[in-house]
């Protein structure tokens, strides 16, 4: 299993708007791709130094060939929306996962 996670900070203007985007539109949006079987939104608890609030966002996906297909078919899109509703006020990276064992 991999899990793609996104980690982003947003600026604290944009919090409500960016948090209501995110839950009614882009995760299920994501998710209707097919490519992803599940997501999980977290708040990072740690503050940073710039302000804003962090969140992790992991999808969860049967392998790395599908994770590839999302990147290639599905992502530009995505990523081009959120900047532009949210622009500079939204800095997100990625880090890709796999999951070795569960206890």
């Amino acid at each position: 299993m991999i899990i793609y996670n996104v980690t982003t900070n947003i600026h604290e203007s944009v919090h409500d708007q960016w948090m209501i985007w995110m839950q009614h539109k882009h995760i299920p949006e994501i998710l209707a791709t097919g490519k992803f079987s599940s997501a999980r939104m977290v708040r990072v608890l740690i503050e940073e130094e710039m302000g804003g609030v962090t969140y992790s966002v992991q999808y969860t996906t049967d392998s790395k060939e599908t994770l590839e297909k999302y990147y290639q078919e599905d992502a530009p899109a995505f990523r081009e929306e959120g900047v532009k509703l949210f622009g500079d006020k939204m800095l997100a990276f990625r880090t890709e996962l796999e999951l070795i064992s569960e206890h």
